[in-house]
């Protein structure tokens, strides 16, 4: 839903960007944003970081979740060596190397405007300082934005981190009357807010006692008051009679994964297919999965019953399983209008300077492309970076104003075989692990 901008001042923003870009400058935004090292390599945070930095908690049942966080001037709030520990197991498990957004893509359905708003809007510079009410019952951390252009800085008091219940984590019947074994979750939340033109966007992680990661962008906001020049099939009539029509358009989310299962840097991706054959003569049909090993770097397509997991290179689970975690994407829109935004997952071999899904900014060579879908060129997987992207198309209606609810799009991250049982598992029910007689 990015029928919030006016265009013209949009339009001045890209263009000031790209000279600042063209003048070997960082970031080209007006306002305060954080300032990264174009040479730095962007997935190796500090050997550890203070207390200011840093993110623990625990959670019911006794799962603890760590990770530190930063901010970069493009992408905003990056997540580094988020680790879990679920109740019984000795140390935290690493899950990922770093976690963040690779890019916000709005193109709009009249031809007329195209944004990459994470490295061509100024998103980074664009974080909102959160009142109280918008952080409940957690913390809101200190964020220094650094103003490219003179250096100066600012505290943004702009990232929230809090627990919130979501219902039940499990339920299950036991054998005697009115025995029920049940337990009521709660997750640990982390999120900022970027001012983009008349758009907010929330970045949500979201962290599971289970283990269970959900990747989420909030879009809210404003529509944009001057942006009310479609026409029928191009937008949706808002305001009395069908005369003005907002334009319609499309957000194509991309986050950058870079995984590190057990704390080692690699380990390899499968996917999984499974086709269900017809029975003969009514005959109950028959489904068999297939794992395709994915051994060079890969443009893939969602499709029913298809996934994908990332595999742990050393670890493995207390009953010897490889530990993995699967992709789960959520309701997505493709978009086909661009060769990025055709496929759904990404998986590119490790390159520092690859970094945003569109309009890459960092300097990758002069052979190489600024967009995700160059850099699959046939080479082996030994690091896999996954690209996750999900699309929305936005045709508003009269109930985004004002303001405009916030609309969610993103994934999971689901652990496979990361612990032996349910990390939750009462301790009456720890010795049904598999089949007994």
């Amino acid at each position: 839903m990015h029928a919030n901008r006016i265009r013209s001042a949009r339009k001045r923003a890209v263009v000031a960007l790209a000279a600042t870009a063209l003048l070997g400058g960082a970031t080209a935004a007006a306002g305060p944003v954080a300032a990264a090292p174009r040479t730095a390599k962007a997935d190796t945070p500090a050997p550890d970081c203070s207390a200011a930095y840093r993110i623990e908690q625990t959670l019911t049942g006794g799962t603890t979740w760590r990770m530190c966080w930063r901010y970069e001037s493009e992408a905003g709030l990056v997540l580094d060596r988020v680790s879990y520990q679920p109740k019984g197991e000795a140390k935290p498990i690493m899950v990922l190397t770093s976690a963040k957004l690779g890019q916000i893509h709005v193109p709009y359905d009249d031809g007329k405007a195209e944004y990459d708003d994470l490295t061509g809007a100024g998103f980074g510079g664009g974080l909102q300082g959160m009142a109280p009410g918008e952080c409940p019952g957690g913390t809101i951390k200190t964020v220094k934005v650094t103003n490219t252009w003179d250096q100066s800085q600012t505290d943004v008091n702009g990232l929230c981190t809090t627990t919130r219940a979501r219902g039940h984590a499990y339920r299950m019947a036991g054998e005697n009357p009115g025995q029920v074994w049940q337990e009521q979750g709660k997750d640990l939340l982390v999120y900022t807010v970027n001012k983009v033109g008349w758009y907010e966007y929330i970045t949500e992680w979201r962290f599971q006692a289970d283990g269970l990661i959900s990747a989420n962008v909030g879009a809210t906001g404003s529509l944009s008051p001057a942006d009310y020049d479609a026409g029928d099939g191009r937008g949706w009539p808002i305001g009395q009679g069908a005369k003005a029509y907002a334009t319609s358009h499309s957000h194509n989310i991309f986050w950058r994964l870079n995984f590190a299962l057990d704390g080692t840097p690699g380990g390899t991706v499968e996917q999984y297919d499974s086709t269900t054959t017809p029975g003969k003569d009514g005959a109950t049909p028959t489904t068999r999965t297939v794992r395709t090993p994915v051994t060079k770097e890969l443009a893939g397509d969602a499709k029913d019953m298809r996934w994908w997991r990332v595999v742990s290179a050393t670890g493995k689970n207390k009953d010897g399983h490889a530990r993995s975690y699967e992709i789960v994407p959520g309701a997505t829109a493709k978009y086909s209008g661009r060769p990025y935004t055709r496929h759904d997952v990404y998986f590119t071999e490790y390159k520092a300077c690859e970094q945003f899904a569109t309009n890459n900014l960092r300097n990758c060579g002069p052979d190489a492309g600024k967009s995700v879908d160059t850099w699959v060129n046939g080479e082996t997987l030994k690091n896999p970076i996954a690209w996750v992207n999900i699309g929305f198309h936005h045709v508003a209606r009269d109930e985004d104003q004002q303001p405009m609810p916030v609309h969610w799009q993103g994934f999971q991250l689901m652990p496979r075989d990361v612990t032996a049982m349910n990390p939750l598992t009462p301790a009456a029910l720890a010795g049904q692990n598999g089949h007994s007689q």
